[in-house]
């Protein structure tokens, strides 16, 4: 993950360097590895703690967005967001946070995360072929029969929601909803529960951290998770993100309101291509584009050159 941009872009390894001195003592404690090394070699097993996962995509995403930007000069978009972890690589995209201080953190918020519910106690799972107000009355059934905690995490689009919870609940609110008509339901391999209210000891201690970062205006305006609307104001910044630990990703929201607000084409920067597909679910008419390699390097160029509204 990232190994080709950091091995031709000066600029990529320089945020690879940055990482690696930002968590050397921490990772080097616990893995023996620095953070390049853990993205470049593996084992893939050390990457799927949340705390080891979420600083290792934002460092991907960052470098792979140096990168184009040494080739293609200032990509100048409109608007800026992302996905849970994906608005701090948002954050520092807008200028509105340092690097550093956002690898630090999303660390921490990923050990917060992890130790907020024991392991096994937690769940998520997708909900495909239903629309949102149908996956929220099977959670309010299940957390009425349960006592359990089950809500919508992310809303993802029209047709797929991510649910998060108690296992047993979710278990249960996944039975209730494909007896409302859900085509699929998928439990998700993740290590605990994010976005929803077992997330609160996590939200809790984060927020003190958040607090003392030194936040600046953004630029572009960085469409939010928790309000789906663009917020410039540093200010608004640590509130927003606190909240953002328990509350669900308004994924959908956030495209239709960059839509309403006149943007035509996006463009997602970072390991795979998730939110381009679900983009297209969103909103067909968009164009749309994603880099996660140099191999996508002349197709992008193509896409930005020809792009009118970003």
């Amino acid at each position: 993950m990232g190994r080709d941009v950091f091995e031709s872009s000066p600029a990529a390894r320089a945020v690879f360097d940055a990482a690696d001195a930002c968590l050397s003592d921490s990772l080097g404690e616990s893995y023996g590895s620095t953070l390049s090394e853990l993205c470049f070699e593996g084992p893939e097993e050390n990457l799927r703690p949340t705390d080891i996962q979420q600083p290792a995509i934002l460092t991907t995403s960052i470098a792979l967005l140096r990168a184009l930007e040494e080739e293609l000069g200032d990509l100048a978009p409109a608007y800026v967001g992302g996905h849970s972890l994906g608005e701090y690589t948002a954050l520092v995209a807008a200028g509105a946070l340092d690097f550093e201080d956002a690898v630090r953190t999303v660390h921490l918020r990923g050990r917060l995360m992890q130790e907020a519910v024991a392991e096994g106690q937690g769940a998520m799972a997708a909900i495909l072929g239903v629309g949102p107000e149908v996956v929220a009355d099977a959670c309010r059934r299940a957390a009425s029969e349960t006592g359990l905690v089950v809500t919508p995490a992310n809303f993802n689009s029209t047709q797929q929601t991510v649910i998060a919870g108690a296992a047993a609940a979710v278990e249960i609110a996944c039975n209730k909803v494909r007896e409302l008509g859900a085509k699929r339901t998928v439990p998700l391999p993740v290590s605990a529960p994010f976005h929803c209210a077992l997330m609160e000891p996590a939200a809790v201690s984060l927020a003190p951290e958040l607090e003392k970062l030194v936040w600046k205006p953004a630029a572009p305006p960085v469409v939010t998770n928790v309000e789906a609307e663009p917020n410039q104001d540093p200010a608004r910044i640590p509130g927003l993100l606190r909240e953002q630990v328990t509350a669900p990703v308004r994924f959908t929201e956030m495209i239709s309101r960059m839509q309403e607000l006149g943007v035509e084409s996006y463009l997602e920067i970072g390991p795979g291509r998730v939110l381009t597909g679900l983009v297209a679910r969103i909103e067909r008419r968009a164009r749309r584009a994603h880099f996660s390699s140099l191999a996508e390097l002349d197709e992008v160029r193509d896409f930005v050159t020809g792009n009118v509204s970003s």
